[in-house]
């Protein structure tokens, strides 16, 4: 494998060929030889609210909860829910270190803890993930499909769902204006 993507953002291109990714930015938690997986940061659930997980869950939430959108993670285990977070938090082993400056937890705990007001500083609630067996994300990337950049606290936690994707490419200094959705070889 050429380049660890862990820890960085992807960013699909116009015409990557899956409705579900269009203008997506994934958070990748983990890439290596046998595999990648990624939460996708930039859509919100149209159809399921944090007191939707949290009833099926059976935690009651206090006056003190922030608020917490719940992300479309990507279309693979749809009903797990993971949470990407500042590593200001640490679930008693079910929290992964992504890099230094993130954390990803898919525990109750977590979720008991954000409804009680605690839980990390920094947070980002998705069901479902984005999953690439062996190989499969590198030949999407050699296809033009991704593009990639280190990520950005700011556009993790704090920009609109809406403006990730374009945030995310004009840290590379790439205008959305100037893509393409055709694929080709120079």
């Amino acid at each position: 494998m050429s380049s660890d993507l862990t820890g960085k953002l992807l960013i699909a291109m116009p015409g990557i060929g899956d409705p579900r990714f269009d203008n997506a930015v994934v958070f990748m938690c983990a890439h290596s030889d046998e595999g990648a997986m990624g939460l996708m940061i930039n859509k919100r659930s149209a159809d399921i609210a944090v007191a939707d997980v949290l009833d099926q869950l059976e935690i009651r939430p206090s006056p003190d909860m922030r608020p917490l959108p719940v992300h479309f993670g990507g279309p693979v285990e749809v009903g797990r829910g993971f949470v990407l977070h500042s590593t200001d938090y640490d679930a008693d082993h079910a929290s992964m270190s992504v890099s230094h400056d993130y954390a990803m937890t898919a525990s109750r705990e977590i979720l008991r803890d954000m409804a009680l007001g605690g839980g990390p500083l920094e947070r980002l609630l998705c069901l479902g993930y984005a999953g690439w067996g062996p190989g499969q994300l590198e030949g999407e990337i050699a296809q033009n499909g991704w593009l990639s950049c280190d990520a950005d606290r700011d556009i993790i936690f704090s920009t609109p769902d809406a403006q990730k994707w374009e945030a995310a490419l004009n840290s590379l200094g790439v205008s959305p204006a100037l893509l393409s959705g055709d694929a080709g070889r120079a």
